[in-house]
């Protein structure tokens, strides 16, 4: 099969595993492997690339826990919201902090920000909907650079 890029805003709290991740999945139904897979399963290539405008929340810990959260109701102006929060939280790197993603009302992400190194360690909590019925996961996610960090809030800031 050939390989199908996919691009859209994201956001990634650690590298590898175990992060947290904002992603907006987007793929281009004109890529020729798009195509090329709508047309084995059946589908258009539209159908095949499925909406680009769903956010999901994505948290993977290195013991293999996980948690895949879809958020139809996150506006980008709330994900860009929780980016500010972010980039404003670090602005002074010897203060702990806490910054939460909710949305109508149900905290979906509380990240804890502690100084670590030159930058932050952090504890994300990632809570599903309640009509999810999954129990809240928690991530230890270990330092990361404090220029790393601002240069990834920034990038995710301009790719909205």
């Amino acid at each position: 099969m050939s390989p199908i890029a996919v691009g859209g805003p994201a956001l990634f709290i650690g590298s590898d595993t175990p992060c947290v991740a904002l992603v907006r999945p987007e793929i281009d139904p004109a890529q020729q492997g798009v195509r090329e897979a709508a047309e084995r399963a059946g589908v258009t290539p539209e159908e095949f690339a499925g909406p680009s405008d769903l956010w999901q929340l994505i948290a993977d810990r290195t013991d293999g826990e996980g948690r895949e959260v879809a958020l139809p109701e996150l506006a980008d102006a709330d994900a860009a919201a929780f980016a500010e929060r972010l980039l404003a939280a670090t602005a002074d790197p010897d203060a702990e902090f806490t910054v939460e993603l909710a949305v109508d009302g149900h905290g979906l992400l509380r990240l804890d920000g502690r100084p670590a190194g030159e930058g932050f360690a952090f504890l994300a909590r990632v809570t599903p909907p309640g009509s999810d019925g999954a129990a809240p996961l928690d991530v230890e996610i270990g330092p990361t650079a404090l220029a790393d960090l601002r240069a990834e809030l920034e990038q995710f800031r301009r790719s909205l």
